[in-house]
């Protein structure tokens, strides 16, 4: 006579096995979904306060010494450059650079890179020795205004969701451009 295998122990410890890992995704999932919110949220914050400026004097400001706490980072740098002039703004105020430094910087990409560094970008000044993860965020304008580079730094390890988190950069970096031209163009 023949013997009877079991097969229901073996199945149902399957089920649950796949039910546990479907689970982990959810929470995965749900996480992602708070977190983009979470940044959607911090970019619309971060522009509402551009737009509100008073000068192009402010608009830095707001950039430098505002962004870095609305938008959970530790530095917040821009540099800019227009016929052979330069500048680079940070937490510790205005400076002139050769603008071939901040041309430089901006060649081989565009749009935005994500990336965790040993030092952050020399546009961070004296911050870019605490500096493990930044975003360069390209801004670009036809003449007679500026292009350059928004740098945002962490000083955290940080990993990138590199397609949604750049088109949120993206979009700061070109409403920084129209803030600027605003201010910029008579």
């Amino acid at each position: 006579m023949g013997t009877v295998i079991n097969f229901e122990d073996r199945a149902v410890a399957n089920l649950r096995a796949r039910v546990a890992a479907v689970e982990e995704a959810n929470q995965d999932l749900i996480a992602f979904a708070r977190g983009h919110s979470g940044a959607v949220a911090s970019i619309h914050a971060a522009v509402l306060a551009a737009v509100e400026a008073e000068g192009f004097d402010h608009l830095i400001h707001i950039v430098t010494q505002e962004w870095p706490q609305i938008l959970g980072l530790d530095a917040v740098a821009v540099g800019l450059f227009v016929g052979g002039k330069g500048m680079r703004a940070d937490a510790s105020g205005i400076q002139f650079v050769d603008a071939k430094v901040i041309e430089r910087s901006v060649t081989g990409f565009d749009g935005v890179v994500l990336r965790g560094v040993k030092r952050g970008h020399p546009l961070f000044g004296p911050a870019c020795d605490l500096i493990r993860a930044e975003a360069l965020v390209r801004l670009e304008s036809d003449p007679p205004l500026p292009s350059g580079l928004l740098a945002l730094g962490q000083r955290g390890e940080q990993g990138f969701e590199t397609r949604h988190g750049s088109e949120l950069l993206v979009f700061l970096g070109r409403v920084l451009t129209r803030c600027m031209g605003r201010w910029l163009i008579p």
